[in-house]
């Protein structure tokens, strides 16, 4: 089973989107998420600088998230028309330059846990965005964040249930851990309808650290997902303050490499 497993440009913030792209290459890592910080970033002339640096190291970008989740709460899921409709155009020029640079899922955040969103608009929101995605060839996942609505587990399932396959997550590490719950419970809970994961490691005292830093059970975690056919990638993703020098970012990406090259 081939699995990419690669880092998020996110991790070398504050680096401008295509030099951190192009850090990740000169690491030797293969596969790379997209954080985009600005509107800018995700248009030209930056798509195409990162499509020569991906073609020029074979390397795959799996994923895109956009610097604008914090915005969500008040345009996608507000019942504004025009902030909804500035919204979905917005997400939906992003989807096209994803289409130019090959990757498949795009992270959402959502409304956050203070919003006055309903459970009945999150869905049809969700539906919405996801349908528009579909025209592109995208697929809108909905992140764990602990400081949104999706922040809790139950709301999750919640989504799965009235979704059905429309439901896409990704699984962040981290943000199960700041929410206070058990991390294998989200792949036990969400299952295939699992699509992207952004893996860090944790001890007692930090949640956020390389992976292989920390304590951890990895290997546990890749057999859960894999037992429910993910094929999905494995995308490192780590705050700036959270590591030292950039090689550790590859030595991460070598640590669950070598476990998925052990259980397969």
């Amino acid at each position: 089973m081939k699995i990419n497993i690669g880092v998020s440009t996110a991790s070398l913030y504050p680096l401008h989107v295509e030099d951190a792209f192009a850090e990740i290459a000169r690491l030797g890592v293969k596969s790379a998420e997209v954080f985009a910080n600005s509107t800018r970033e995700a248009g030209e002339p930056f798509i195409s600088q990162m499509c020569d640096i991906r073609d020029k190291n074979g390397m795959t970008v799996t994923s895109f998230h956009p610097f604008s989740s914090p915005m969500e709460s008040v345009f996608l899921f507000s019942t504004y028309d025009r902030r909804i409709e500035e919204m979905i155009d917005m997400y939906s020029g992003f989807f096209g330059s994803m289409n130019k640079l090959g990757a498949k899922v795009f992270v959402l955040h959502g409304a956050i846990l203070s919003s006055k969103c309903t459970v009945s608009h999150y869905l049809k929101q969700f539906r919405m965005l996801s349908e528009v995605g579909r025209e592109y060839g995208i697929t809108v996942a909905q992140e764990n964040v602990h400081y949104c609505l999706s922040g809790r587990l139950e709301f999750l399932k919640m989504m799965k249930r009235e979704l059905g396959d429309n439901a896409k997550f990704v699984f962040d590490l981290k943000q199960a851990r700041r929410s206070g719950e058990n991390p294998l419970e989200y792949v036990d809970a969400l299952e295939e309808h699992i699509v992207h994961c952004h893996l860090s490691d944790g001890d007692e005292s930090r949640d956020c650290l390389p992976i292989g830093k920390g304590n951890f059970n990895f290997e546990l975690l890749a057999r859960k997902l894999f037992s429910h056919g993910y094929s999905g990638a494995l995308i490192v993703e780590l705050y700036r303050d959270n590591y030292g020098g950039f090689d550790e970012l590859k030595g991460s990406v070598d640590v669950l490499s070598e476990i998925v090259d052990k259980i397969n």
